[in-house]
């Protein structure tokens, strides 16, 4: 079995560009309902996953800023506690899965690090019990 059985493409997930201030990833975060998103790079390459952890520390950290002064912080400036692991889109499905039980999204990569989607642990999980179920 493939990866891209089960990929979401990149079409189909928001992400965070390194080029976005703290404040465009908060809304975004929440527009969507997301407890963590894909961070990319302004060539599409994957850079990492922002945690709503990651916000919540900040903040506090930094005595609660305003949404306005939130616009002048770079995405960037975010420290990130744990990015998700990615795995190249021609790795075996075995790599996928190892990687999957830690984290709730695993982000896919070409050869060149450039980010073409993301595999939820909800979809493997679904694919699973429809297994079961046939047998």
């Amino acid at each position: 079995m493939n990866i891209l059985f089960f990929l979401t493409p990149k079409e189909e997930v928001d992400h965070i560009c390194e080029t976005d201030n703290i404040r465009q990833g908060l809304e975004r975060m929440e527009r969507h309902g997301y407890t963590a998103i894909p961070l990319l790079s302004k060539k599409g390459k994957y850079k990492g996953t922002i945690t709503e952890g990651d916000f919540l520390w900040y903040l506090k950290e930094h005595n609660f800023p305003t949404l306005e002064e939130l616009e002048e912080i770079p995405i960037t400036d975010l420290p990130r506690k744990k990015d998700n692991l990615a795995v190249n889109v021609q790795e075996k499905v075995e790599d996928l899965f190892a990687k999957m039980t830690n984290q709730n999204f695993v982000p896919v990569v070409d050869d060149d690090r450039v980010f073409i989607g993301i595999v939820t642990r909800k979809d493997v999980l679904l694919y699973m019990a429809k297994k079961l179920q046939t047998k």
